[in-house]
Formats: structure tokens, sequence, C-alpha cells
């Protein structure tokens, strides 16, 4: 089991249950940063001592408050630790719930595990320490089926689509918008069948159902 853990989390209360779950792990060394820019100075002394840490258990959102911070969110921190450690096993814990964003954590960032925040976050997390030790990718079961039901790659193209529909904007808006910044294609019928791809991939039946579905998901 790992010996050497630090957490970065900016709400104490939340703790308890962390500390709980590896003190039945019988972890012999874990460190809590309410910062992220502290847990990269604590991340670095190790490395230069020679006693790097096993693992990082990290938030993705954290408050701001009178103390400045150059690195003020988790895929931040974890891209900045990625590059002094990058084999350091990293595992998310966070109230984040949209499956995109969960996604790119995996595909983007490389984590090795993600425990959602909640009811059963303990055994949860006990359980995602025990796998991610072992090597595994822990990717909770019903992201993995938010993902899969709605598995259409979206490109930066889609994207911009969607996000000009969020904004209000009618069919006949977007392709002047697009023609204007040449962006390809952009004629109405284009537009228009691209976004009746959208709609079937996604089983929305009209274009604000869409939006909605995005958001929730993160791809917007």
């Amino acid at each position: 089991m790992f010996k050497k853990i630090i957490i970065a989390e900016d709400h104490e209360v939340r703790n308890l249950g962390v500390i709980n779950t590896l003190k039945e792990l019988k972890i012999p060394t874990f460190e809590f940063v309410n910062y992220c820019d502290d847990a990269v100075h604590k991340i670095k002394n190790s490395i230069s001592d020679n006693n790097p840490y096993d693992l990082l258990i990290t938030d993705l959102s954290f408050d701001e408050d009178y103390k400045n911070q150059e690195i003020k969110n988790g895929q931040e921190l974890i891209k900045e630790v990625r590059k002094m450690l990058p084999n350091l096993k990293i595992i998310v814990f966070s109230i984040e719930k949209k499956p995109k964003i969960i996604d790119d954590l995996f595909k983007i960032y490389q984590i090795d595990g993600f425990v959602s925040k909640g009811r059963n976050d303990g055994k949860e997390l006990k359980n995602t320490l025990k796998k991610v030790f072992a090597n595994k990718k822990v990717l909770p079961q019903e992201i993995i089926n938010s993902i899969r039901n709605h598995a259409t790659e979206f490109n930066s193209y889609d994207v911009l689509l969607l996000e000009s529909l969020a904004k209000g904007l009618r069919q006949q808006e977007i392709e002047e918008y697009f023609k204007e910044k040449n962006i390809k294609p952009n004629s109405q019928s284009s537009i228009e069948k691209r976004l009746n791809e959208l709609r079937e991939s996604l089983n929305a039946k009209t274009n604000v159902e869409m939006v909605v579905l995005c958001k929730d998901l993160g791809i917007i």
C-alpha cells in the first residue's frame, strides 16, 4: 500500500472522512494542504529530499481568498505535478459530475482514479486506493455508462456551433458569424445538417434540449 500521500483539499470538514480511510488502510504518512501552490512546494521539497510522495489526492475546485495563488484549480495542479513526477499516482476526489470533464481528466491529464464526493465516498475512496495501488485505472461506472451513452466525438467546430446556439443565435446568425470568421463549413444547409446529426446522436428532440444536455455533460 502507499506509504506517503499528499492531499490537496481546502475544506477541512471533508478531510475527516479521508483521514479515517487512510487510517483504516494504515497509511503511515499523509499530509493535507489547503492550496495548490503549497502542494507543489511540498512535492518539490520531497523530490529534493529524495523522499517523494507515492500519491496525490486532489479536489478540482478551490475557493479563492486573501492569499494569492498561481495555481488555482486541480487541473492546473495535476499538470504542474506531472512535470515534476511523471509517474506519480493521482486520484481526483471531487463533487464534479460532468462526464466530459471527468473523461478529460483521464485522457488529457492521465489521472489514475476518480472518486465522487457523496454519501459513500469513504468506501469508494478506500476501494479506489487499493485498485490504483495495484496499477488499475478507476473510473466510476456511472460515468462510464454516461460516456458510452453519449459516445459522439465533438470536435472544435461542433463545440463552437453548440456554444453559438447556447448564446441564442439563430442558424442564419450562426452562418453570418462563421462566414465573418472564415469558419467552415459555413452554409446554412451544412450548419443545419450538422445540428441534425448532433441531435440524433444525443437523442435530443430540439436544439434547446441538446444545449442543456451538452451543458450537463460538460461539453460546453
